[in-house]
């Protein structure tokens, strides 16, 4: 069995992660935050296994850039969760999509029926 990726334990630990503190913080306050780390929590643990490496890659850009233009409190928190999910979509490889194999004229070509096969 193949080890899981890096973009793939991102996705499930701060998944996890980002539910967690998301439910909790409903206990506080409303905010937007909150709703915000339930959703983007919920689809990492939803793309961990399919799609894991888009979901690190664009988590880390959104959760950078709210951390840079400092639209939310915890900037350090969303910068960490930000370079993270950057480092984890720059460390898995890109998914490979199998080659599609393409016939032949040889093998398009009707066969011949060999002598004495019916009509």
């Amino acid at each position: 069995m193949e080890p899981p990726s890096p973009a793939r334990l991102y996705a499930t630990a701060v998944g996890a992660v980002l539910v967690v503190l998301g439910i909790l913080g409903f206990f506080d306050d409303l905010s937007w935050l909150n709703f915000l780390y339930v959703a983007t929590g919920a689809l990492g643990l939803a793309l961990a296994g399919r799609a894991s490496r888009p979901y690190a890659l664009g988590l880390g850009l959104l959760y950078t850039t709210l951390a840079i233009w400092g639209f939310a409190d915890g900037g350090w928190l969303h910068l960490a969760l930000g370079l993270l999910g950057l480092a984890a979509a720059a460390g898995t490889a890109k998914a490979r999509r199998p080659k599609r194999r393409r016939l032949s004229k040889r093998a398009l070509k009707p066969r011949a029926k060999a002598a004495g096969e019916g009509p």
